[in-house]
Formats: structure tokens, C-alpha cells, sequence
């Protein structure tokens, strides 16, 4: 069995997680501990207040009661608003604090791209533009081209939980661009788990979720690799375990 910890603020697609766990196979499980989320918006200031290192600190001591052996910090808005530098303090900070390997999920991101060799990429980002912005540069930090970023100008994650299959295709349409490598959809408050092989098969293209790589990115601190093809092409590469 391995035990994978994530941190995920407040309450909006943690639905996810149930899904992405049956789909990864019965040996691997999902340990998710909801931190305080403060102020539901996507503003740079209420995001790094929710990515404080008090904040993922109250939630470390429940995953290691869990038997977790990883730690994953289940946001991308909320890492990714540090800049470069500090998002890896951030990630230096929680593995500290929890005493095991740890990433968020905007690290997780660029890992993600890493493997499946992407190195141009589009962003189908929910948050206003400004906050879209900022994650076009953490990847440009990480050594990727931008081909374009899309920001749908959601301002809370309780409304981007409402968003279902038709919201999702329709955002991942109207940013993607044909000379990029992949798609990206960066918010953890998306529900996208359930439509992964359909929106690679709309774009012709691998596509990335945050809540998708937050998983692979747990299972690579963890030195696993599982064949899981319904959560698309970053989960068919060379795996060392079948699911």
C-alpha cells in the first residue's frame, strides 16, 4: 500500500480524489486534509494569506497519523502566487513541517511537462487575468514557452466547483492553440478527474489537471509509476506498475 497526503483548502472538487484513487488501483491510497481556506477569492494577497506556512502546518500532524509518505499542497493559485523562489520556501517549509517528501501542485505542473516532454504549452485558467498571469510566469520560470493564457475571471473556488463537463470543454477550447505541446487547467477547485480522456481526445493533445498531476506528483515523490490511461497521457508512460 502507498499512502499519498494532500492538502487541499476548503471544500470544492475534493470529489476528485475518491475518483482519481478507484482509477489508480487498490494498492494506493488518498489521504486528503482540508486547510483553512480565509477569504474564498482569487486575489494574490487572500491566496498567499490561504498558502501560509501556519495554514499547511495545522494540517501536516493528521497525514502522518494517516501513514502518509508524502505530502502534496493541493493548490496551484495558492503556491504559484510566491513567485519561484518562494513557492519552493513554501515546499521546504511543509517538508519540515511534515517530517516527509513534499510539493504543490504548481511544482507538480512543471514535473508533469517535464515528463511527457511538452515544452510549449496553453493555459485554461478559471482565475481572473491578472492571477492567470502569474502562472504563465512560474512556467516560464521553469524553462516553458506560453503560447497563450486564457483567464475566465472567476474570482471564488465555491463557483468554479459548480463547473461540469460542458464549462470545462468549452474553457479548454477557447484557450488552446494549435502549436502547443499541452493543455493546461490549473485550479484545484475544477472538477476535471471524470473528463481527462475527453478533453484529449477533443484537443488532440495531453492534457493537464491540477488535481491530476497533484496526484502523479505524490506518486513521484513516492517513486511510483501506474499505468492509469483514463487519466490520459501523462498516466501511459512507461509504467512500472499496471492499474
Amino acid at each position: 500500500m502507498t499512502a499519498l497526503g494532500f492538502l487541499y483548502p476548503g471544500h470544492s472538487a475534493e470529489d476528485d480524489y475518491p475518483r482519481l484513487e478507484q482509477l489508480l488501483g487498490s494498492d494506493i491510497r488518498l489521504d486528503v486534509i482540508h486547510t483553512e481556506i480565509g477569504e474564498d477569492a482569487h486575489r494574490v494577497d487572500a491566496l498567499r494569506r490561504m498558502g501560509s506556512a501556519e495554514r499547511l502546518a495545522a494540517g501536516v500532524g493528521e497525514l502522518r497519523m494517516a501513514g502518509a509518505e508524502s505530502v502534496v499542497w493541493a493548490c496551484t493559485s495558492g503556491s504559484f502566487v510566491y513567485g519561484w523562489e518562494g513557492a519552493h520556501e513554501q515546499v521546504r517549509g511543509l517538508a519540515v513541517a511534515a517530517g516527509m517528501p513534499a510539493s504543490s501542485t504548481s511544482f507538480a505542473f512543471v514535473n508533469a511537462l517535464r515528463e511527457i516532454k511538452a515544452h510549449r504549452v496553453a493555459v485554461a485558467a478559471t482565475y481572473p487575468e491578472d492571477v492567470a498571469g502569474l502562472f504563465a510566469d512560474f512556467l516560464r520560470a521553469g524553462g516553458f514557452e506560453v503560447a497563450h493564457v486564457h483567464g475566465a475571471g472567476i474570482v471564488t473556488a465555491a463557483e468554479v466547483g459548480t463547473w461540469g463537463e460542458a464549462e470545462v470543454l468549452a474553457l479548454a477550447q477557447e484557450a488552446d492553440r494549435p502549436d502547443a505541446d499541452a493543455l493546461l487547467l490549473p485550479d484545484t477547485a475544477l472538477h476535471t478527474a471524470a473528463h481527462v480522456q475527453i478533453l484529449e481526445k477533443e484537443l488532440g493533445k495531453p492534457v493537464l489537471t491540477a488535481n491530476q498531476v497533484t496526484v502523479w506528483e505524490g506518486l513521484r515523490l513516492c517513486d511510483r509509476r501506474v499505468n492509469a490511461p483514463r487519466l490520459g497521457a501523462l498516466f501511459t508512460r512507461e509504467p512500472l506498475v499496471q492499474a
